[in-house]
């Protein structure tokens, strides 16, 4: 459902977007060891739909705040990413995976339960003001359904970083009220991830959790600027999005119903709930009928390397690729601080910077076959700058257009198109779809006679129909309008790149044994395509968990270091578990 907003308290809404903003910081043990009572908040609920909206943009504002956490906090233990020669010893400590990590302000999770207790705040004073004779109530439930995709987002996060959480239902003023008592539970892996999607199941009030704004529609509904050239267009990105906050936790789910022998093979369906989310999405996109001939949305095509820089170097989410993502302007005192830890341009102080080890996996031919230095990827991710390698990311290589060296407001993606492409791979292959699992990677989905193409009256390829005509595939380019000027490549054969290697069928390793093959094939894609995004540890991890085997983590992170007692202690630490951020 997507709901449009009375037009009333339009320009207070905008205003309170660009200045609301503020921060608190405490250290981990300050969190875990509180010392005030808990004190529950004190507002008498909203009195106007402005209150409502405002309220709900406040939520919003610690999202910003939070927004480069997981990334300054996973990558520095990740794959890719070293602390440089001006860092500090915070982000050292990380590096070091350090088990103490007291007063470490990266390591505390202090910034996600600050949004939770936003979150929280929010919906007790939207519950209050569901009666009023003046509420909007078409806009009360999709703020309401926003709100709670917000709250889960974050526990997810938390679950994928530290390996638990402290849930709370109830509205409270300050972090240091969390304490140990009955109604502040720390919740383990597993039921936190039970809790997430429970949470999503039963909604908020009576309302669902996969409600959507069209803030475009809303701040311009006369429609004065086209959708692709409004300024409102990136509003409708700044709530994660239900299919894949969704997926994602079902796949952490499968991993931990895999995990477990009493499980027996149980996770089935979950990967096939997963599955069905994913396609549903990216059907919606993929099967854009206004403009058939050169839709490129959503879908890893011949137009991808052309797209692809701009995915970070834009005004804008970039619509060709953003699902969803946490926004900022600078001009507006909206900012993160990815710039000042990775570039080297003044005022900025260039904390971290791409390790020798992570810029050559991308040049491998046996890690990345088929790769050179004119790939996309390999050219858009590193740059060079005084002689100093950085991500370049945050700060595209020749950039004129919107990155200046001080802006620090690129925007930070929750979730991305190619995103849904690999988690559907993860799906497929636990489904044992593998044929479909090699399209969507490798190769594309095709149209044609042969066994690896399209074919609707296969389960390989239940999913990938067109939405308008069941017996066609609009990936394929041919649903209803003849041949798409861009059908679907995969996310390799896009760039041009060699296949990866998958297995196609369980006789060679087994059952088991084909899943974590082609698993840890996908693992070794998302370091390519999700380097330095906050992307690659949780999914590190969440494969560690699946195969009770921290050694995936530790041959893909270990090789940064090249002071060899310190790669050795490293990885004694995260073969004994240390790879969730210990906080406590």
């Amino acid at each position: 459902m997507i709901t449009t907003i009375n037009k009333t308290t339009k320009w207070i809404v905008c205003a309170a977007l660009f200045t609301i903003h503020y921060s608190l910081l405490i250290g981990c043990a300050d969190f875990y060891d509180p010392t005030t009572d808990d004190e529950f908040s004190g507002e008498d609920g909203y009195s106007s739909n402005t209150e409502m909206y405002t309220g709900f943009l406040g939520i919003m504002t610690r999202l910003q705040e939070v927004g480069d956490k997981e990334i300054l906090l996973t990558e520095p233990r990740g794959e890719l990413i070293e602390p440089s020669d001006e860092s500090s010893s915070e982000l050292i400590a990380l590096y070091q995976y350090d088990q103490n990590l007291k007063d470490n302000a990266y390591a505390s999770p202090q910034g996600y339960y600050e949004v939770i207790i936003a979150c929280n705040d929010y919906l007790q004073n939207m519950t209050r003001y569901h009666n009023s004779p003046n509420v909007d109530k078409d806009a009360w439930q999709a703020l309401v359904s926003s709100t709670l995709r917000v709250k889960v987002w974050v526990y997810k996060t938390m679950a994928e970083i530290y390996g638990k959480a402290v849930w709370f239902d109830d509205p409270i003023t300050k972090v240091e009220s969390i304490g140990q008592s009955d109604k502040f539970q720390t919740l383990a892996l597993e039921p936190l991830i039970d809790k997430c999607l429970a949470t999503l199941d039963e909604g908020y009030d009576g309302v669902a959790s996969n409600l959507e704004i069209n803030w475009y529609e809303w701040l311009d509904p006369s429609h004065t600027v086209e959708l692709a050239s409004s300024q409102y267009r990136k509003w409708n990105y700044i709530v994660p999005a239900y299919a894949g906050l969704r997926a994602e936790l079902l796949l952490w789910k499968g991993a931990l119903l895999d995990a477990s022998s009493s499980a027996n093979g149980g996770s089935s369906a979950v990967y096939k709930e997963a599955a069905d989310l994913l396609l549903a999405a990216l059907g919606k996109q993929i099967n854009v009928t206004s403009d058939p001939g050169s839709n490129v949305y959503w879908l890893p095509s011949g137009a991808t390397p052309g797209h692809y820089s701009p995915i970070w170097n834009n005004a804008q989410p970039y619509p060709y690729e953003a699902v969803s993502a946490i926004i900022y302007d600078y001009t507006h005192n909206q900012t993160n601080t990815l710039l000042r830890h990775f570039s080297n341009e003044y005022p900025n102080k260039y904390l971290l910077r791409p390790s020798q080890a992570g810029i050559e996996r991308f040049l491998d031919s046996q890690f990345n076959p088929g790769s050179s230095t004119n790939d996309t990827r390999y050219k858009c991710c590193f740059g060079q700058s005084s002689g100093q390698p950085y991500l370049a990311k945050f700060r595209p290589v020749g950039s004129s257009v919107r990155v200046n060296a001080y802006q620090d407001d690129c925007h930070i993606y929750i979730y991305r198109a190619t995103q849904y492409h690999l988690m559907l791979c993860e799906a497929l292959n636990h489904l044992k779809r593998f044929v479909a699992l090699n399209a969507v990677l490798n190769t594309g989905v095709k149209a044609g006679e042969t066994d690896d193409c399209f074919n609707p009256e296969k389960t390989e390829w239940e999913g990938f129909a067109s939405t308008i005509d069941p017996t066609k595939c609009d990936w394929t380019g041919t649903a209803n309008y003849g041949t798409r000027k861009y059908p679907s490549m995969g996310i390799r054969g896009c760039f041009g790149l060699t296949v990866r290697t998958l297995k196609d069928n369980i006789r060679e390793l087994g059952e088991a044994g084909t899943f974590r093959f082609n698993d840890l094939a996908l693992l070794d894609e998302a370091m390519l395509e999700f380097a330095g995004e906050g992307k690659v540890y949780p999914m590190m991890n969440r494969m560690a968990v699946r195969y009770a085997d921290p050694s995936i983590i530790a041959d893909r992170v270990c090789p940064k270091y090249t002071n060899e007692t310190l790669a050795s202690t490293v990885r004694a630490l995260i073969l004994d578990g240390g790879y969730w951020v210990p906080c406590e």
